[in-house]
């Protein structure tokens, strides 16, 4: 699931919620989340469908450590100095230099029916740059008309990015830009660790010229991958299509920033796993071993 690379390979989880849960299926999810995740507390609320969210998103790092085959023991999440986290393996069996560059840095986020995981393994310091987003492909609130929608957002966008957005009347191009744009900006604003209420004006990424720009300053050594997620989702007796823009941000310190386009699922074999409700309720006996 690697992408080729001379060092830290990203690699990407994503989980769907393609259909309801049910209270029993909360209720196993937090008591994993109680018994194996230190660093935080989830309230104990099974009818807060946000809630589970964040219960099966915080499974996502026992998951992908269980694929890995180490057992729950042998490893601790740990926090940077800016509040990222990472996992620290244990150091038996290890070279010091092998154990420098086993640490796994990650990130996790969740919207609407998707929740995601990027990591990537090498050193401390340079593992803990990653972040990720997802944005869904529809207006908010339902109904409301994409330009009213993008007029409500532009406080998030600078002139120039507004300009990119609405000099296509189309409506689902004008989505698209938005959305990318918004997920690209989500996923920095994670990889370095910033809290909420960032100032998203402060960035600019212009699509065409892929490039970006912070504070007025040319964003070096960055490398965006930007994809399309299409879910299937269970809505009581209907089946309904959910489209979202993803992201992912990671400092590689290059001279140059890099944008990666990710067209098609083949291209995304590699490095993206997909999986959904049934196949992690199904492994959770196995979580805390």
């Amino acid at each position: 699931m690697s992408v080729s690379g001379p060092d830290c390979p990203i690699l990407v989880w994503m989980l769907s919620l393609n259909r309801e849960y049910t209270k029993e299926e909360y209720d196993a999810c937090h008591r994993v989340v109680a018994e194996c995740i230190e660093h935080i507390r989830v309230a104990h609320n099974p009818r807060d469908a946000d809630s589970f969210r964040q219960l099966i998103t915080l499974m996502l790092p026992l998951l992908m450590m269980r694929h890995r085959r180490i057992p729950r023991a042998k490893w601790n999440d740990k926090a940077w100095t800016n509040g990222k986290r990472y996992i620290e393996q244990a150091e038996e069996d290890m070279s010091p230099e092998k154990f420098m560059h086993s640490m796994i840095g990650y990130h996790l986020n969740w919207e609407g029916s998707l929740c995601g995981m990027a990591m990537t393994q090498g050193v401390r310091k340079r593992v803990v740059n990653i972040g990720m987003a997802m944005k869904q492909f529809a207006v908010e609130p339902r109904g409301a008309s994409v330009t009213a929608y993008v007029e409500s957002q532009s406080h998030k966008l600078t002139a120039f990015e507004l300009s990119t957005v609405t000099q296509e009347k189309d409506d689902e191009i004008m989505l698209k830009r938005l959305c990318i744009i918004l997920a690209l900006k989500n996923a920095y604003i994670r990889a370095i660790g910033q809290p909420v209420g960032f100032d998203y004006s402060r960035l600019e990424f212009n699509i065409p010229n892929q490039s970006a720009i912070g504070d007025g300053h040319p964003l070096q050594g960055w490398e965006f991958r930007i994809w399309r997620v299409n879910l299937g989702v269970a809505r009581k007796d209907m089946l309904v299509s959910e489209l979202y823009e993803c992201a992912v941000a990671f400092f590689r310190g290059s001279q140059e920033s890099k944008f990666i386009w990710h067209e098609t699922s083949k291209e995304l074999e590699g490095w993206v796993q997909f999986i959904n409700i049934d196949q992690m309720i199904k492994v959770i006996p196995k979580l805390t071993a």
